[in-house]
């Protein structure tokens, strides 16, 4: 009885034990981690008060227009609208916690379907992989529910359950714009049959493709939806860092790596080493895990939003690479033989493991999460700007991600640029560069070219553009109206 509760814990407790671990990272703070969780927040309140299809007539000069808007983040958004009631950065910061908490469970769901013996051990190394995977899963976007998406899809495949398959690509188009992942992973499990089966298997692929295309022809944004994976979706996955996008599109350098991601790569390549050690051919799920931790391994040194899947995916290769070994059973005997030594053993490891790499990472996100920008960043300027200008005025920005924060605290105005520069950039190249020596001290006649290229009559600028600021102030049509210790706000008065 006792081994058998060590073997199996109710997937509640597992469940409470991943919130309370991500309780302890989120509300290391009382700020957000990331601009863009106040984009989501404020996005499901509007969709809350308004309607599930808000006019959005916020960024006009972008492809996300208002006669061109797509919410590539629908499902998202409506899933956070009952975390809209109260105060929205708490709410944010709760339903953060609740969305990582239910993607960890779904990679203890694919080891429980998988048969892993003490899955919820496997499981609970999601808390030790990576503090950047911690972290990124303590920002409130969408790749939490997007990693349960993949979890729930990578086991579906290995148990052919290819109606659900369908059904989730489905969702996942109205998810996240992520949802070709879940393709290339049909294509993966395709191979990884090929390889150990030796047969074509493309039911997968069958199941995924016309879930995703059903999606997207049966979207509520048809057929901007479409529109915008041309504009802005296929260009980033030729070249995700042709154009000065955020930093999450840029690589880790070695030495970032091997500090926040070291248990992750220690887990991949023991997992390598656990082949070496079967003496039996490679099964298809350990086939395929390596398959998906290999892409997704070559996605993070491309850029380091994806270590949001090698860590766990990792972790997921690893756990199928070692079942074999934990899966010993202890003798029956009282005494204990060496039988039963190496059926503790590997488990005995496996828990140190994950008790020490867990409360390094923990505390290592904990920290990382304590650098967030305060909440109120932009609250005075955006209530300024609400009160004294006209309903819709358009807000010239000097940098494209004060977007999110200002759209939080202001949808009284209408901005430049946000969420992507690339938006702007796609929709009108050379008004972008344009933008771009203006915000950089560049450009004379500030006013003139900011109301008559931009139809702006307010800038707003934080206070780390000194040389944008200084042309501003000696440039006789601009009249600063409001500063604080975080931005200053000019007028256009000819």
């Amino acid at each position: 009885m006792k081994s058998l509760l060590l073997t199996r814990i109710p997937p509640v407790l597992i469940f409470i034990v991943f919130c309370a671990a991500m309780a302890l990272v989120q509300f290391s703070t009382p700020y957000l981690a990331d601009n863009d969780g106040f984009y989501h927040i404020k996005m499901a309140w509007l969709m809350r008060t308004q309607a599930l299809k808000p006019v959005f007539p916020y960024l006009p000069l972008t492809i996300l227009n208002a006669r061109e808007f797509y919410d590539h983040h629908f499902l998202f958004h409506v899933a956070l609208i009952p975390f809209t009631f109260g105060d929205l950065v708490a709410g944010a910061k709760c339903a953060t916690v609740l969305f990582s908490a239910l993607a960890f469970l779904s990679v203890w769901y694919l080891f429980e379907q998988q048969k892993i013996a003490y899955a919820w051990l496997w499981a609970l190394g999601l808390l030790g992989v990576s503090d950047a995977f911690l972290f990124r899963m303590s920002i409130p976007r969408a790749q939490s529910l997007s990693l349960a998406v993949l979890a729930l899809g990578l086991g579906w495949m290995l148990k052919g359950k290819y109606f659900r398959l369908g059904v989730l690509a489905f969702v996942y188009v109205w998810l996240y714009d992520a949802f070709p992942l879940l393709f290339v992973l049909a294509v993966l499990h395709m191979l990884a049959v090929g390889l150990t089966e030796k047969r074509l298997e493309m039911r997968s692929l069958y199941s995924v493709g016309a879930g995703l295309i059903l999606g997207m022809l049966f979207n509520p944004y048809f057929p901007y939806n479409l529109i915008f994976a041309y504009r802005h979706m296929l260009p980033k996955l030729v070249a995700a860092t042709a154009t000065q996008v955020g930093s999450e599109w840029f690589p880790y350098t070695t030495g970032q790596l091997l500090n926040n991601s070291l248990p992750a790569m220690m887990a991949f390549v023991s997992g390598v080493f656990a082949l070496g050690l079967a003496e039996r051919k490679i099964d298809l799920r350990t086939m395929f895990g390596l398959l998906v931790s290999l892409l997704f391994g070559l996605m993070l040194f491309q850029a380091r939003r994806f270590v949001e899947y090698f860590p766990p995916f990792a972790l997921v290769f690893a756990c199928f690479a070692w079942a074999p070994f934990l899966n010993v059973k202890p003798s029956r005997v009282t005494a204990i033989n060496r039988r039963g030594l190496l059926g503790r053993l590997p488990v005995a490891l496996l828990a140190a493991g994950v008790l020490a790499a867990g409360l390094f990472s923990l505390q290592a996100a904990g920290k990382s999460m304590q650098d967030s920008k305060p909440a109120n960043l932009y609250a005075g300027a955006s209530a300024w700007l609400e009160t004294n200008t006209p309903e819709g005025a358009r807000v010239f920005q000097t940098d494209w991600d004060d977007f999110p924060r200002l759209f939080f605290y202001n949808t009284h105005n209408s901005y430049l640029v946000g969420l992507d520069p690339t938006y702007m950039q796609i929709a009108d190249p050379k008004l972008y560069d344009l933008w771009t020596k203006v915000t950089q001290g560049k450009v004379e006649n500030i006013a003139d070219v900011v109301a008559g290229k931009f139809g702006a009559m307010f800038i707003h600028s934080d206070l780390n553009h000194s040389e944008f600021i200084r042309k501003a102030q000696a440039d006789a049509g601009l009249k600063e109206v409001y500063r604080d210790d975080q931005a200053v706000v000019f007028e256009v008065i000819k």
